[in-house]
């Protein structure tokens, strides 16, 4: 039984908040979840699309701050959920002994890829919201 899990995107201001503040809302307490990026605006807080979206579902990312991952994270957690194929291959540069624990976040809903929305049209930040929302009901199954 996976009891944490790290969500990543890339600069851990859209996507991989968004998804943590998802599995937060939806997992049992006990189970840990966090989320950081391949390339983070380490310090940022999450985009404000992102946010807004959100704060429609009833979901707060007021108190998110982007970080960078490290290797020393990912071996503290049993899961790790990506947005996209290629940052599955920057975990394994990072650290090798992660890529069996590493998976697309988008992989029960036909291994797709979740689109980065940052600085694109809107429509773009809700279809990924929408994937996200998708991703994660399909991964519940698995971790509760």
């Amino acid at each position: 039984m996976f009891q944490r899990i790290l969500v990543l995107c890339y600069g851990n201001i859209c996507r991989s908040p968004a998804a943590e503040a998802w599995f937060r809302n939806k997992l049992p307490s006990h189970i840990e979840v966090d989320s950081a990026g391949i390339g983070a605006l380490v310090g940022r807080g999450a985009d404000d699309t992102v946010k807004h979206l959100m704060d429609s579902h009833g979901v707060s990312l007021d108190e998110h701050e982007a970080k960078q991952v490290t290797r020393t994270m990912l071996g503290k957690f049993d899961l790790v959920l990506v947005m996209e194929q290629a940052h599955i291959e920057s975990v394994t540069q990072l650290a090798p002994e992660a890529r069996g624990k590493t998976k697309l976040l988008g992989t029960w809903i036909g291994n797709k890829e979740i689109p980065d929305p940052y600085k694109k049209a809107t429509e773009i930040y809700e279809l990924a919201d929408k994937m996200i929302i998708d991703a994660i009901d399909s991964w519940l199954p698995y971790l509760k």
